[in-house]
């Protein structure tokens, strides 16, 4: 007898690690759901991966709780979260950058990953599952870059949510555990730094692998980290990092 497919939510689905994501999950059968900003960004994701879209906005205090109730009405039980949503692109140092920008960080990157790690804790309590919750964290939160604290230090609050949801969730059979990659090489970021450019090669040099996290690789870590080969593995966060936290 085959088992059902399990119902997998991902924030920030219709990005490039999303999408990576949601094909990789799609891959081991799964019934993969994206969770995003509502509109044509994430009804081209939809449409292009063959998934169920479902559009949130996470820096609404309520969203999380019926984005959740509307899942699981609809595709029944989850089985996984991955908690993918985050912005990156406010940046300034500690001296100038704006408070707003701060709040604006960790509105997404933190309020929405508990948001939803809560609503989902919940619902599967609820429906005595024994789900995964996997975060997309960043060796930022262990690994400092002038300019980039407000994203690091929101990410240092991802692995510690990731770790205190672990420790409680464990008695209810909820495994939570975080992917931290170093910098990926998405569409986006590969617009921003081209092959060959000065900046691209001055995050290289921090990398002993000397390349990039591709997309894949994060996903196929949250697969991982999401099935029952990570069995017994809660509370972790992995680095895909090239080796970078090394030097």
């Amino acid at each position: 007898m085959t088992s059902s497919p399990r119902v997998v939510v991902i924030t920030g689905g219709a990005g490039g690690i999303g999408r990576s994501l949601a094909s990789a999950f799609l891959a081991e059968g799964d019934a993969v759901v994206l969770a995003d900003l509502p509109g044509e960004r994430l009804d081209a994701a939809g449409t292009d991966l063959g998934v169920a879209t479902a559009g949130v906005d996470l820096t609404d205090p309520g969203a999380a709780a019926s984005v959740v109730a509307q899942v699981a009405e609809t595709h029944g039980a989850i089985g996984v979260l991955v908690n993918n949503a985050g912005i990156l692109h406010l940046h300034g140092s500690v001296v100038d950058l704006p408070v707003a920008d701060f709040e604006a960080t960790v509105r997404v990157n933190v309020l929405g990953t508990f948001a939803m790690t809560q609503a989902v804790a919940r619902h599967m309590i609820d429906a005595g599952s024994r789900g995964a919750i996997v975060n997309i964290s960043s060796i930022g939160g262990r690994q400092p870059t002038p300019g980039m604290g407000a994203y690091e230090s929101s990410k240092a609050a991802v692995d510690a949510i990731t770790r205190w949801a672990a420790i409680e969730l464990a008695a209810s059979g909820i495994r939570v555990n975080a992917v931290a990659p170093g910098p990926v090489d998405t569409p986006m970021m590969r617009a921003g730094m081209p092959d060959g450019s000065p900046m691209r090669e001055a995050w290289l040099s921090r990398i002993p692998l000397r390349q990039m996290a591709d997309p894949d690789q994060v996903a196929a870590a949250a697969v991982f980290l999401a099935s029952g080969r990570a069995a017994h593995i809660t509370g972790t966060s992995l680095p895909v990092d090239g080796g970078q936290l090394l030097l």
